[in-house]
């Protein structure tokens, strides 16, 4: 059922409140109710002088490509070809010697970041990204920042080095075709790649922060917010495969994702994944009180966060149930397997972490408010 229009009205004039106001050059919303898309709004432009968005204009999706590479291996799962409790040294030998805490890394450990890797020296050389080889062997040579299964802390590029590396040990194949053939196709999402060159991507700019709190710098927050948007307009960083951050697409195949995701792992008729598997991958593997890497609450589900942590960017009306993702400091998509909804705002505007989280947050009440 689609919203009503007064409600649409309102949740539109939001969207254009936030371009108005600059919190970013572009944006998308999409939302899923029921497996009927019910929102699709595009506003502002593509960079500081770039054309008019609309909703078939590819972002940069960071992190939100995570639950893209999760859904790969969630696929092998569902065929039997690995487990979750499969130690990743199962398929893919030279990842840890024999008889080392490395060597009892499990599939879940990885999949809810519990691996103790939560980074390796190729997540500093992007000119490296390109080479698969030497991003094995980064990853083979790392060692453990802490036990597998003793505590979580963010793997921001390694989750999807470790996940891309199982998919091809297991399949043969690279996980961007694996994932393009087995996610991307059935679901629709004709927009949506692992690292695209194209030129067709929307321009990130880094709005850079006033003097007040600071960000704790880790992973890609490492770099300042002009920096990875120069680093991610770059089509030489951006066209690697890497299946933790180079993701493009558009909010409304990223809300397709997770419209299926909601639906039981099905949409449209097409049936990714066995509701059993879907039902596996969304439950909670743990919760910390201060992350690892991020320095602040978080539940991770395998490939997924959950929602009840008072910095997530699920809205203050999510209850747990929801799952979903953020991307670096401009992009969320979320589900919510009760209300059968499925949801993504992506922008063109990289703002520090806990500006992104209010404003995604705020979008999330509205959505929920507007459609429910």
């Amino acid at each position: 059922m689609s919203a009503p229009a007064r409600t649409r009205d309102d949740l539109r004039s939001f969207l254009d409140y936030h371009l108005d106001v600059g919190l970013h050059h572009g944006a998308q919303l999409a939302v899923y109710h029921e497996g009927e898309c019910v929102v699709d709004f595009a506003g502002g432009v593509t960079g500081p002088d770039g054309d008019p968005t609309t909703s078939d204009r590819r972002h940069v999706l960071f992190s939100c490509t995570k639950p893209f590479a999760g859904a790969c291996l969630h696929r092998l799962v569902d065929q039997g070809r690995l487990s979750y409790d499969d130690r990743v040294r199962e398929h893919w030998p030279s990842f840890a010697d024999p008889d080392t805490a490395k060597a009892e890394v499990t599939v879940r450990h990885v999949l809810s970041h519990q691996a103790g890797l939560p980074a390796a020296d190729v997540d500093e050389r992007p000119e490296d990204w390109r080479d698969w080889d030497a991003i094995r062997e980064s990853v083979e040579a790392a060692d453990l920042a802490f036990e597998p299964g003793e505590t979580a802390a963010y793997h921001a590029l390694t989750y999807g080095w470790i996940v891309g590396e199982l998919v091809r040990q297991v399949t043969g194949t690279p996980i961007d075709e694996y994932a393009a053939e087995h996610v991307f196709d059935p679901l629709g999402m004709d927009d949506t790649a692992i690292g695209s060159a194209d030129g067709d991507v929307a321009t990130l700019v880094g709005f850079e922060p006033f003097d007040r709190c600071r960000e704790p710098g880790v992973g890609l927050e490492s770099m300042t917010n002009a920096e990875a948007a120069a680093a991610f307009n770059d089509p030489a960083v951006r066209g690697a495969v890497v299946p933790a951050a180079t993701g493009v697409g558009t909010a409304r195949d990223m809300a397709r994702f997770y419209a299926c995701f909601a639906g039981g792992g099905e949409l449209d008729g097409t049936r990714l994944l066995s509701e059993e598997t879907v039902e596996r991958a969304l439950e909670r593997q743990v919760r910390v009180g201060r992350d690892g890497t991020l320095g602040v609450p978080r539940r991770y589900a395998l490939g997924f966060e959950r929602a009840g942590e008072v910095q997530d960017k699920y809205g203050t009306l999510a209850p747990e149930r929801v799952f979903g993702h953020g991307g670096l400091g401009s992009i969320v998509g979320w589900g919510d397997p009760e209300a059968d909804l499925g949801v993504a705002y992506v922008t063109n505007g990289i703002r520090d972490e806990y500006e992104h989280a209010t404003r995604a947050s705020t979008v999330a009440d509205a959505v929920r408010r507007a459609v429910l």
